[in-house]
């Protein structure tokens, strides 16, 4: 058996020397110690020999896988050294091909420049965690237990999560405005402050409505505030984030954590006010609700009604960001398709 191993090294060896080209070293090294092999054929039959034996030639076989794929690689070294790198002449004067970038998504521009808007203005920049409590999302806000946006068909609750503890009871954030309650526990009054970040509900989507999407809400807390300046705050972020005056109005509406409360809606960006698909044929689109906070939040803060009043607005980021491009469906944003997103590059 020992005449079978040496006459594979030998012939090996010769196949090796005689190579000119890479590709035929790699189908050498693949006929002589590839899993299927010359060599580890040869290995099969070590099982019939006596232990003495086997271990004389099972050492001999790994001198010898050894010294082929050293040859080997010295051959290789030898071949490339002989073989230019590049197979034509390189025109060096040819500029050469950009790196592609990245960019910011167009929410996450529009959050920024909403942060730099309202820091001009002496705001903070606040946040809290996507997993939220009955007790911040609901209780603290005013919300009555019987109120529809509890159940399940609007709010995400984390199965085996249900107990008879408010705060144990956990969800998506389905808004940002309890993060405000748990601002004010923490750091009192008087507070100027803003909190971005997604959240999430369970409802159909259309071209202005998705299930996980971007607010962003600001709340001043003072012992006295106008509500005029309310409505001046509104018109001062809108301006310098779109760069021109934009109209704004406000409606009447109802929202537990605020009393009185507004709808305020801005001119559709995309139609000028026309009417279309993204505002609905009306001209306007409702942006934000906004309001004095109810006396009833300033308690679960730990702050006297009496005392303090101030003013919400929830901007709804992903509709600021359609009017101020002319989008007209929301669904594009998180689409994650590149031939849109790489329009904001």
């Amino acid at each position: 058996m020992r005449e079978d191993y040496e006459a594979l090294r030998a012939k090996i060896k010769n196949q090796i020397s005689a190579a000119t080209k890479l590709e035929q070293l790699e189908e050498i090294r693949q006929n002589a110690l590839g899993r299927k092999g010359e060599l580890t054929n040869l290995l099969k039959g070590l099982g019939q020999l006596v232990k003495e034996e086997r271990k004389a030639m099972g050492q001999l076989a790994n001198e010898i896988k050894e010294e082929l794929n050293a040859d080997l690689e010295a051959k290789k070294t030898e071949l490339l050294a002989k073989e230019p790198i590049l197979k034509f002449k390189p025109d060096l004067s040819l500029p050469g091909k950009p790196v592609p970038s990245g960019g910011l998504h167009p929410v996450t521009q529009m959050c920024y420049d909403l942060n730099d808007a309202f820091r001009s203005l002496n705001f903070e920049i606040a946040g809290e965690d996507e997993i939220s409590s009955e007790q911040y999302v609901f209780d603290n806000l005013n919300f009555p237990a019987n109120h529809p946006a509890r159940e399940s068909m609007d709010t995400y609750w984390l199965e085996g999560e249900a107990s008879d503890s408010a705060l144990d009871h956990l969800c998506l954030r389905p808004h940002l405005t309890g993060a405000s309650v748990r601002y004010l526990q923490e750091h009192g009054a008087p507070a100027r402050f803003v909190y971005p970040g997604r959240v999430y509900r369970n409802e159909s989507t259309d071209a202005r409505h998705e299930r996980a999407f971007y607010q962003y809400e600001a709340l001043i807390v003072d012992r006295e505030f106008p509500f005029a300046a309310g409505k001046l705050l509104i018109d001062t972020i809108l301006e310098k984030v779109f760069g021109r005056k934009v109209k704004t109005r406000m409606r009447a509406g109802f929202f537990p954590f605020v009393e009185p409360g507004f709808e305020i809606d801005m001119q559709c960006q995309v139609c000028g006010g026309k009417g279309c698909r993204v505002c609905n044929q009306k001209g306007w689109l409702e942006v934000m609700p906004g309001g004095t906070p109810h006396p009833n939040v300033l308690r679960a803060a730990g702050l006297d009604p009496e005392e303090w009043t101030g003013f919400y607005i929830n901007i709804g980021l992903d509709r600021m960001v359609m009017m101020r491009y002319g989008i007209n469906d929301v669904r594009l944003f998180h689409s994650a398709d590149l031939r849109f997103l790489q329009q904001f590059k």
